[in-house]
């Protein structure tokens, strides 16, 4: 795992120095803490910078690192979980290798196998990878999108990053937010892939590889979700899935224990990371780390589930207790670390975690992110279930009893209440076919929000994000089946573009930890999508085969719980006593109008509810802390430039 920077020259006669690579790699010490290092193209055309955490080979794994003949470069954010079983068939093959480390064998698969390479890895990356030969630049990403990487053109030059604050240096001028991101941030909670918070700085997207050759840029795809069209699912007995499942996870969880330091977990005490837990103690005799987080707001804490699983399995266990004004506290550098816009504070929380491995002296931490995605554990999918059968039957008196089955912990028995819950789960029930059906109340809801928007952000405002992600949905997918639709939105909106970014990989990375993903290993994923979608939640028994494939490892409890989605206090993190100074200030009515992204005066209707204690809806919590992550960015990222344009990465600017 690493910081990778670069530049490429988009014409011959632009020149690049080392001066212009090494300028951005203070910026990403956070990312690779132990070393760092830097290749310079003879004809001074392409330059590839490496902040390096080392992991495996520690002795060895400096990068760039090249082939033989030194015609191919590579620096590389990541893991090649399957870097030993090829190692030894690019050995057969004839090649040479000089390190015992995952990145030489990026080389020479690239040099066995051409752009197909990626094909052939196991693992999560993001590659720069320079063909001296060719002339010809690859940045490619892993298939799900847990690594970042950024990019964008500046005159006859190509920069590209692990981070956008990486790219400031190299910058003419600060970025500008774009309209169309934040649109896209406060209907899905985050930009829609390529897109980024800042205008004319992308990512590339997962799944893809940008190619850089004579100038010119082309794009190709090569993995996405796919599910089948009619019944070309999975055949056999369900005992005989689920073990076929279960052999799939212990593998993707074993080859994410390589590595040449210790490795943790996170266990939250829900399903996912107790199975996960589970899966490391049954193959592997290393002893086992686990990590955990607890809220001083019960209603959000897991405790309780988190002790029964660390007495069942036996493993040590450190925890630490979020407090609301650790939230407000630590809110701005968790938004520098993100470097975009979030609705919601739970990402901070994350970053305390991770700050808790790396104290504990782990560098690597498994986590069970991915499952919910793969194997049908959101209460989205059964929302989704519960709305095509009132749309089939519009009539049928169990409406109301399958909203008390889908939440049997709300109070759902008053008329308000009752009410509330009809209208919410009824919007776009006359069109059960649309390609969005499943996420319409969602994405309904969250788009309240926008009537903070300034008139000037509205004027600015070119498309309907929702209107624009269905455009650009695959072919065939409306023959797909409900439940696998409304899996592919989740996978592609909130999952790639917030949870693996905002709260995943940026989180981690802000302490120098890895985080590893054995749901999100594409076999995994691969398999699970040819399940019969029935397999997955069998009637509103959320992840079904998976809960066979692990019932012999977990207490009952654990299996039957209901699910308790990951929460952070939201408006009360900074309104529970005092707010700090930085809210005062980002959100006086001076700020937000020079900033002009917000509505003042409405803006200051909803502080003054906030101050009151008044009961706040879910609409106004998404409302604040989008509002106020805004502001920051706008902060860290455009009024500071020239002062964070000088900065080390792994200092903070003071908030006045």
């Amino acid at each position: 795992m690493c910081g990778i920077n670069g530049i490429a020259a988009l014409s011959r006669q632009t020149k690049i120095s080392e001066e212009d690579v090494r300028s951005m790699l203070p910026f990403l010490a956070h990312r690779g803490p132990d070393g760092s290092g830097v290749y310079l193209d003879p004809s001074q055309q392409v330059g590839l910078g490496h902040t390096r955490l080392s992991i495996i080979d520690l002795a060895g794994g400096a990068q760039p690192m090249h082939n033989e003949d030194k015609t191919v470069w590579v620096t590389f954010n990541g893991e090649i979980f399957n870097y030993l079983e090829l190692r030894k068939t690019l050995l057969k093959d004839g090649h040479s290798f000089h390190t015992h480390s995952d990145t030489e064998v990026i080389v020479h698969a690239y040099e066995q196998y051409g752009d197909d390479f990626v094909q052939h890895l196991n693992g999560q990356f993001a590659i720069a990878l320079w063909d001296n030969s060719r002339r010809r630049l690859l940045l490619i990403r892993d298939r799900v999108g847990i690594l970042p990487l950024f990019y964008t053109r500046q005159g006859d030059r190509l920069l590209f990053a692990s981070e956008i604050k990486a790219l400031l240096p190299q910058l003419s001028e600060a970025p500008r937010i774009s309209p169309t991101a934040l649109d896209q941030i406060f209907t899905f909670w985050a930009p829609r892939s390529p897109n980024t918070l800042f205008e004319d700085i992308f990512e590339v997207p997962p799944g893809h590889i940008l190619a850089l050759e004579n100038g010119c840029l082309s794009e190709s795809i090569y993995w996405d979700w796919r599910f089948p069209e009619q019944d070309d699912y999975h055949h056999g007995s369900d005992a005989d899935l689920a073990e076929q499942l279960y052999d799939l996870l212990a593998d993707a969880t074993s080859i994410r224990l390589r590595a040449d330091v210790p490795v943790g977990a996170y266990l939250s005490g829900g399903l996912d990371s107790s199975a996960l837990v589970a899966l490391i103690r049954r193959h592997s005799d290393a002893p086992l780390k686990t990590f955990s987080i607890g809220f001083e707001e019960q209603s959000l804490d897991e405790s309780v589930f988190q002790k029964q699983m660390i007495e069942h399995l036996g493993v040590e266990n450190s925890r630490i207790l979020c407090q609301n004004s650790d939230i407000a506290e630590n809110f701005p550098a968790t938004i520098f670390h993100a470097e975009t816009a979030i609705l919601r504070t739970a990402p901070t929380p994350m970053r305390q975690l991770s700050g808790l491995v790396r104290a504990s002296g782990y560098k690597v931490v498994l986590t069970g992110e991915g499952a919910d995605e793969a194997l049908g554990g959101y209460d989205l999918f059964k929302e989704d279930k519960i709305r095509q059968f009132w749309a089939r039957h519009p009539q049928s008196e169990w409406r109301p009893l399958l909203l008390k089955a889908l939440y049997p912990y709300l109070e759902t028995s008053g008329a308000q209440a009752k009410s509330y819950l009809q209208s919410f789960y009824s919007i776009g029930l006359d069109k059960p076919n649309q390609p969005g059906f499943s996420h319409l109340p969602r994405w309904f809801t969250t788009t309240q929000c926008k009537v903070f928007f300034s008139e000037e952000l509205n004027s600015r405002l070119r498309e309907n994000a929702v209107d624009r992600l269905t455009e650009q949905l695959p072919i065939g997918f409306d023959r797909w089946h409900s439940f696998n639709r409304a899996q592919y939105l989740e996978a592609k909106t909130l999952m790639g573009d917030y949870l693996l970014c905002s709260q995943g990989d940026r989180m981690l990375m802000a302490n120098s930890v890895e985080g590893r993903f054995p749901f999100l290993d594409h076999r995994v994923i691969e398999f699970a999508n040819r399940l019969n979608p029935r397999l997955k939640m069998r009637a509103l028994n959320e992840k079904y085969l998976f809960k066979q494939a692990m019932k012999s490892q977990l207490p009952r409890q654990i299996l039957e719980r209901h699910k308790q989605p990951y929460r952070a206090p939201d408006i009360p993190a900074f309104f529970s006593s005092h707010p700090p100074a930085y809210v005062t200030d980002l959100l006086s009515e001076e700020k937000l109008k020079r900033y002009g992204y917000f509505d003042a005066q409405k803006v200051g209707f909803l502080l003054k509810k906030a101050k009151r204690g008044s009961s706040i809806a879910y609409k106004d919590n998404m409302a604040l802390v989008g509002v106020l992550s805004t502001q920051l960015c706008h902060y860290f990222f455009i009024e500071q430039f020239s002062q964070t344009a000088s900065q080390s990465g792994s200092s903070y600017l003071s908030l006045t």
